[in-house]
């Protein structure tokens, strides 16, 4: 499917349609459509009755299969998932995986018509699958199309980069991105939506809007033993370190924001707390704050101990962020 805010792109897109290059790079926002986007234009790549206007017919053998996620000629590559407990691992796409995807490809297609590999997201590639990925894209088989899909182009290998068309996609306004939460009545859709930062496909997970929310309500009132109690709960749910870390981020962006009197960006429903915290600090200590989250962003996949680096940094953010202004 094509999501609205896409539609201009979609139709973009197809005014190349015989002017295919053997590799796109569709970029945006992560949580914006851009996956869905590459699978509408695979399935119309191989659909055997497009229209005129180059959409999928869905009536055909080959949409009949790709509905069913069984066609021969598409192949896909996406983050591999632990098979056991691996929620703090970070998720990546191994050299095998893509052999096992390439391997095929120099061989005649199944359907006769063109073969479609979907690469999403394509950072999430480790440097060994890149490089072999990189190797077909240099020597590109007969009617292969290869689509790949980044939330972070500037994390994608350059050597890739230039053998791909890089295509834009826009990310949704405020309006068409709230209207979208409301129409799928999705609750607290406003406040959830500020902290995806107007994304409005983030995968809903109450569970850890609950543990967030507690967060916030520690760090409004930070206390020692709070943050103990916050660590274990946090731990309890083995959720990656960096999590947590995007959440204090986001949070001390809002409160460095309240100290110039700014609205939050992230967390507008609390925007009085982010203002009391921003009376007992200064940029000086938010800045501190904010240089021992970026010291533990590279551990935030790692397996370390995720409760003692929870207390760790909490217990920071109680030492530099109540201090009083000198």
């Amino acid at each position: 499917m094509i999501y609205p805010w896409h539609t201009a792109a979609w139709h973009t897109l197809t005014a190349n349609w015989y002017t295919q290059p053997n590799a796109w790079l569709f970029v945006g926002r992560e949580h914006t459509g851009k996956t869905a986007l590459a699978h509408h234009f695979a399935q119309a790549l191989l659909c055997e009755q497009a229209s005129a206007q180059h959409e999928p017919c869905g009536q055909c053998p080959s949409c009949h299969l790709f509905t069913q996620n069984a066609h021969p000629d598409f192949y896909t590559l996406t983050p591999e998932q632990p098979e056991t407990d691996g929620s703090r691992k970070l998720l990546q796409i191994k050299i095998d995986a893509v052999r096992d995807v390439l391997e095929p490809l120099t061989q005649t297609s199944v359907r006769g018509g063109r073969r479609v590999v979907l690469v999403s997201p394509a950072e999430s590639m480790n440097i060994q699958a890149a490089n072999a990925l990189l190797k077909m894209l240099e020597e590109p088989p007969t009617a292969v199309i290869f689509l790949l899909v980044s939330h972070n182009r500037d994390r994608v290998l350059p050597t890739i980069k230039s053998r791909c068309r890089q295509f834009a996609l826009p990310t949704p306004s405020h309006h068409e991105a709230l209207s979208f939460l409301q129409q799928h009545q999705i609750d607290n859709a406003e406040n959830l939506l500020a902290f995806h930062s107007g994304a409005p496909l983030f995968d809903r997970q109450p569970e850890n809007d609950v543990l967030r929310e507690n967060l916030l309500d520690l760090l409004a009132e930070p206390r020692l033993l709070k943050i103990l109690d916050y660590a274990a709960e946090f731990d309890k749910q083995k959720l990656p370190l960096a999590i947590l870390l995007d959440w204090l981020q986001k949070w001390t962006v809002d409160v460095s924001l309240a100290t110039q009197k700014i609205q939050p960006l992230y967390y507008p429903h609390r925007a009085e707390y982010a203002q009391k915290i921003a009376i007992k600090t200064n940029p000086a200590t938010l800045f501190q704050f904010s240089g021992c989250l970026n010291r533990l962003h590279p551990y935030g996949h790692h397996s370390l101990n995720v409760k003692m680096q929870t207390e760790y940094v909490l217990s920071e953010y109680l030492s530099l962020l109540t201090r009083k202004p000198r």
